[in-house]
């Protein structure tokens, strides 16, 4: 269950600072100040403030005191020293260590020690005000301290950004204030009377009492912040969660909602520590009053989920661990904004992660989540999911000095599913996965050495060894285009040379480096499909990250064949005043054996790749950054036998201070074997701008299909933002191409933000 911590966090620290508010402690020799030095000082009244690095109460010698360079002014005096400290059984004030005093008329003091007196004395225990090392402000008219039971702040005030106005005088941030703040170390509690918060000045909010738990104390109960939500479908929604400690490693969260049109919902949460790990149980659920606002599968009256999850350390470098849900429907999670992800994955897992050998073991079910017509479109959707059993993998590295590296890895991948995952694409059939079950288990063992050869020339040789063995069983029926029920065994013999020829050039502070790359890969096998099925190689484009691997599919379930050459370059320059390019090109090329990428795949995995000819595409990668605030990027595929341009992007973006626009193109051909049926060109246009207001700022893009003259989607939002509050909105539209089509959505951001934390009130 998701809950927002972020103001609980935020006031419960400010009931921690407003308690050490007494401040911290040390002993000092008796060491003064001409006697009458304070007599002409202010009587009590006006406002004490201090700044210190640290502030502690010292509980056995009952001494408050501010440590770390000392800062207290008050009526025009300003004393400095290492450490303030208040005696409270004696009532004395002592200002200890390389002590600085500057009067109202200019005149400056210097001593060890100084004991202070009269107003400056009553005005820091009866009007206290501490400035924080972070910027945070807190005040209170009195305090009283008992070292058995409690402090008491009267008239207690915390903000964040000290007397949050600005240097224009601009009213920015928020406060929160209260008539009385009580620390109870008996209950760990901090309990506020009339709390209230006031944003750019403006009270907004008011409870007669609010009780935290102490975030001194590992135990305490109590509520936390409520939080406040809308949707349409489930209308107006409160949530109230209240904090249970049972035991020392035990906690208990309740968070029950209630909702204007769905009525009330209950979710509980019960996490349990352990001195090697902890585990967690969630659950929730909601009889609903309108169950006709959700469409599909959320039109029930009962509805709800529960969930685990756990991880353990038993041992130095392992970790063990499970994660399972279950739930009434699909939609549920997102319908009451639990979890708004596409997937969720019940497994059981063990992994192992040293300096040189890492282990990852798992037993898998995926789960889809989403909005269905249906139950039984809902249930076929589950039935296509893989279950694996198991998904395991391992690799290892063993350091052999001036002899190279040895590497090791493999995998061992079995999936069973009830249904074929399958779709149509303007016609163009798509198998993710076939019903019945396959096990695929593949290893690699490879040595490699880099050596320099004269000239400084880098030779890099590679041998390995990769093994496959694989077993399909189709189950009870065989679909169209599904491999028969088999067993195969693959031995695939690996060589390769890597040639580097770094080039090195410096004029003045400025730097170049040119790195010619040549490869030879071979791989001897005919057998790409090595999985049988293609279960986890789904994708790839051929760019500048992978023109120069050795192996570009993406899973084990696919391997590259026969013998290729790889041949491109690298340069790279960085310049004295900050500009900087680095460029990547060029082309791969199979000599002999089999074109793994030519293979036949139902996924389609190599279809359109520019990797099924002898002769690949031409790639081309190339950043940088022209003049400062200026940043480009440009990647490319262009088909030598055109000539035309396979595949494009580029973009870029440029800021100046506050100010920022960029742009994004995508150009893909039509390529009737994919499904792609006509050319796509995207353009996305980016803007962000202050304005004439302080701390406003609009931002905006629109993205546009140029093929087809159309639009795609449009955003626009508009913020305020001080650095302690934001608030703000947005609007988005969006064409027929998005999963809610020609829709129009709004939302509306509040935060209160604070170092180290952030709040939002209400974000949908």
């Amino acid at each position: 269950m998701r809950r927002d911590r972020g103001m609980g966090t935020r006031l419960r620290q400010f009931g921690a600072v407003v308690a050490l508010a007494l401040l911290a402690a040390s002993p000092a020799a008796a060491q003064f100040l001409p006697e009458g030095f304070f007599a002409t000082l202010p009587e009590p009244g006006a406002p004490a403030k201090v700044e210190a690095n640290v502030l502690s109460y010292d509980r056995s010698s009952d001494v408050i005191s501010a440590q770390g360079r000392v800062l207290m002014q008050y009526e025009g005096y300003s004393i400095a020293c290492e450490d303030l400290r208040y005696e409270q059984k004696t009532g004395n004030l002592t200002c200890v260590g390389n002590v600085q005093l500057l009067d109202p008329a200019g005149n400056q003091y210097t001593a060890q020690n100084i004991e202070v007196t009269g107003g400056m004395k009553q005005a820091f225990i009866q009007s206290l005000t501490l400035t924080t090392t972070d910027g945070a402000r807190v005040t209170a008219n009195d305090v009283q301290y008992s070292s058995t039971l409690e402090t008491v702040l009267n008239q207690a005030t915390y903000t964040p950004c000290g007397d949050c106005i600005d240097a224009k005088g601009n009213r920015i941030g928020w406060k929160v204030k209260a008539a009385k703040l009580i620390q109870n170390s008996e209950t760990k509690t901090i309990y506020f009377e009339q709390p209230s918060l006031e944003v750019l000045g403006i009270p907004v909010a008011w409870l007669p009492w609010l009780s935290l738990p102490d975030p001194s104390a590992k135990q305490s109960n109590g509520f936390l912040l409520p939080s406040v939500n809308y949707k349409a479908e489930y209308g107006g929604r409160i949530t109230a969660p209240y904090f249970i400690n049972v035991g020392d490693d035990t906690q208990i969260l309740l968070a029950p909602s209630l909702m204007s049109r769905q009525g009330f919902l209950m979710a509980a949460e019960w996490q349990q520590r352990f001195d090697y790990g902890t585990f967690t149980v969630k659950a929730s659920g909601i009889y609903q009053l309108d169950p006709g606002a959700f469409s599909g599968i959320g039109n029930r009256e009962w509805r709800g989920a529960i969930q685990s999850s756990g991880r353990f350390e038993p041992v130095a470098d392992w970790t063990v661990g499970w994660s399972y849900s279950a739930f009434t429907d699909a939609a549920y999670f997102d319908d009451y904004d639990f979890n708004t992800d596409d997937w969720v994955t019940n497994e059981v897992y063990a992994t192992h992660l040293s300096s040189d050998f890492y282990a990852d073991m798992r037993l898998q079910q995926f789960l889809k989540l989403g909005q269905f017509g249906t139950q039984a479109a809902a249930d076929s959707a589950q039935a296509q999911q893989a279950v694996t059993l198991p998904n395991a993998r391992g690799a290892g590295y063993f350091d052999l000095g001036e002899w190279g590296q040895v590497r090791a890895n493999g995998n061992l991948l079995g999936v069973q599913r009830d249904e074929d995952a399958a779709a149509l694409y303007a016609g163009i059939p798509y198998v993710f996965g076939y019903e019945g079950a396959k096990t695929h288990a593949s290893g690699e063992l490879s040595w490699q050495n880099q050596i320099i050869a004269p000239g400084g020339v880098v030779v890099t040789p590679y041998l390995g060894l990769r093994a496959d063995i694989t077993n399909y069983d189709s189950g009870d029926a065989v679909s169209a285009g599904e491999p028969a029920d088999q067993f195969l065994f693959e031995a695939t013999p690996i060589a390769a040379l890597d040639f580097r020829w770094p080039l090195f050039a410096t004029s003045g502070l400025d730097t170049y480096l040119l790195e010619p790359i040549a490869q030879l890969v071979y791989r001897g096998s005919d057998t790409s499909l090595v999985g049988i099925t293609n279960d986890n190689a789904h994708s790839f484009v051929l760019d500048d990250t992978n023109l120069f691997s050795y192996d570009r599919f993406t899973g084990s379930d696919r391997q590259e064949t026969g013998l290729r050459a790889n041949i491109g370059a690298r340069y790279l320059a960085n310049f004295s005043a900050g500009q900087w390019l680095e460029i990547i090109a060029g082309q791969s090329f199979r000599l002999a054996g089999v074109n793994a990428f030519g293979a036949v795949d139902p996924v389609n995995t190599g279809v359109g790749s520019g990797l099924e000819d002898d002769a690949s595409y031409i790639v081309l990668g190339a950043r940088g950054s022209p003049y400062d605030g200026l940043t480009l990027g440009a990647k490319m595929q262009l088909d030598p036998n055109g000539p035309r341009v396979a595949r494009a992007g580029l973009g870029g973006t440029y800021a100046v201070g506050p100010y920022s626009i960029g742009s994004d193109y995508v150009y893909l051909p039509a390529d009737p074997a994919t499904g792609v049926v006509a050319d796509q060109h995207e353009v996305t246009v980016r803007a962000s701008t202050p304005l004439p207001l302080d701390y406003w700022r609009a931002n905006g893009s629109l993205s546009w299909n140029v093929a087809a003259n159309e639009w795609l989607e449009a955003r626009g939002e508009l913020i305020y933002d001080d650095g302690f509050f934001l608030a703000g909105g947005f609007a988005q539209a969006n064409a027929a191409t998005h999963e809610t089509p020609n829709s129009v959505t709004f939302g509306v951001q509040f935060k209160l933000k604070a170092p180290g934390a952030e709040f939002g009130i209400i974000n949908y």
